[in-house]
């Protein structure tokens, strides 16, 4: 499970501008330390208040809290390893000693988080958390903070991540990266649907749970969008064209980033890759993909039209202004009345974002009802033996990252409403 910002196969690429992402910054820097998922708590009080005015729905093998969630205190977890390790911290395997119930916390030093200039990052993913409940998306039980470190309590997903299948594996067949695709589309569907950018999609950030469904966790780049963004983030190889450039980017590039997921879990490895980010972001920029021979006709047709350089023009992003299609049904009611609404409404055809994906030829045996309701099955089923299994997570030395030192009071006031 990655910790706040690093990852066992690719760096980020941070905003290095504390989140500020009101308007278009310079041409691109050199690629900056990742920045973390955020967490937060109350005041160091103790007074400590739920991350959910509402519980979600629990999903199967995680922990359904109540309508009020509990005030938890960190005295009341036991911490029994860790389970992933990052440039802010830590995540830790807890149980809770009353209920016995399995957390991972995730701990954040809040001398790094300033330092690398992350604290908006920390605010957004705490605030897209609490809003978010879906069955492939990780879930927030708690958040508190002290003096040295930000503390966010969420559901422990046993499974490990996709990343590591993968890599033992090589790629994955046909019928398996279809299966995570529709899951994928789901979330990135939901997210979409609340105006949230999750921009980090990656098989690192993919959990699976002990029934082998996904689960997307490090939500550090994710943020409540009206409009477009300007901040360098995500990692290298899953950047989209408008990223680089910095030309204000937008929801698009999560679909671009799902073109460049399937690519790496079909192939093995991504599309675009270099020894350095910004042979990266020149190939990127290119566009000319080079497709390995096994691969499916129809799922290189589906990526090319992920990873168009216009957005405009990209799958998933594809959208025509309502203004304009009523005006052009109008004209067409008065150029052939009494043909009817039906051969109107037909003639005209509507772009409909995550339908469009969902709809291409490589998902034709995706029955879409089934997939959020878990219906679908997982090709791996992961060796659990019990919830609060660490197997299949790489194992992490406890070195001295506890011997952070706490910040002033006046560094606080950032933190004072987590």
């Amino acid at each position: 499970m990655e910790a706040a910002g690093s990852s066992a196969k690719a760096a980020k690429v941070g905003a290095g501008n504390g989140g500020s992402e009101g308007s278009p910054p310079p041409p691109p820097p050199l690629p900056s330390p990742p920045p973390p998922p955020a967490t937060p708590g109350s005041a160091g009080s103790g007074d400590s208040e739920p991350a959910h005015s509402s519980s979600p729905a629990a999903g199967p093998g995680s922990p359904a809290p109540s309508p009020e969630l509990p005030a938890y205190k960190l005295q009341d977890f036991d911490t029994l390893a860790t389970v992933g390790t990052g440039t802010f911290g830590r995540v830790h395997l807890v149980k809770e000693r009353t209920a016995k119930h399995y957390f991972a916390l995730k701990v954040m030093s809040i001398p790094d988080v300033i330092r690398l200039k992350q604290e908006q990052h920390v605010h957004n993913e705490k605030s897209v958390l609490k809003e978010v409940n879906h069955p492939f998306l990780i879930r927030l039980y708690w958040t508190y903070h002290d003096e040295r470190f930000l503390y966010m309590l969420m559901e422990y997903v046993p499974g490990g991540e996709l990343f590591s299948y993968l890599r033992n594996m090589g790629r994955f067949n046909n019928s398996t990266g279809l299966f995570y695709s529709a899951e994928i589309i789901c979330a990135i569907e939901y997210l979409h649907s609340k105006e949230i950018v999750y921009r980090d999609l990656k098989p690192e950030n993919i959990l699976l749970d002990k029934e082998g469904h996904i689960k997307l966790t490090d939500f550090g780049f994710a943020k409540k969008l009206v409009d477009r963004t300007w901040t360098l983030c995500g990692t290298p190889e899953y950047l989209a064209p408008e990223v680089i450039q910095s030309k204000g980017h937008g929801r698009a590039v999560d679909w671009w980033a799902l073109g460049i997921l399937i690519f790496e879990m079909l192939s093995g490895f991504p599309p675009f890759f270099d020894d350095n980010p910004f042979g990266i972001y020149q190939k990127i920029l290119a566009g000319k993909i080079d497709f390995p021979r096994h691969l499916d006709l129809y799922v290189k047709d589906l990526i090319k039209k992920l990873l168009v350089v216009d957005r405009t023009r990209r799958l998933g992003n594809m959208k025509e202004d309502i203004d304009k299609l009523e005006c052009v049904q109008k004209k067409m009611t008065r150029m052939v009345k009494g043909t009817g609404n039906h051969a109107i409404q037909g003639s005209v055809e509507r772009k409909n974002g995550a339908d469009d994906v969902k709809r291409h030829r490589w998902f034709r045996s995706v029955d879409w009802d089934a997939v959020p309701q878990r219906k679908l099955k997982p090709p791996i089923v992961p060796k659990v033996s019990n919830d609060g299994d660490t197997s299949n997570f790489e194992a992490y030395p406890e070195d001295d990252w506890n011997k952070t030192p706490p910040v002033p009071p006046k560094d606080l006031e950032i933190f004072k409403n987590f």
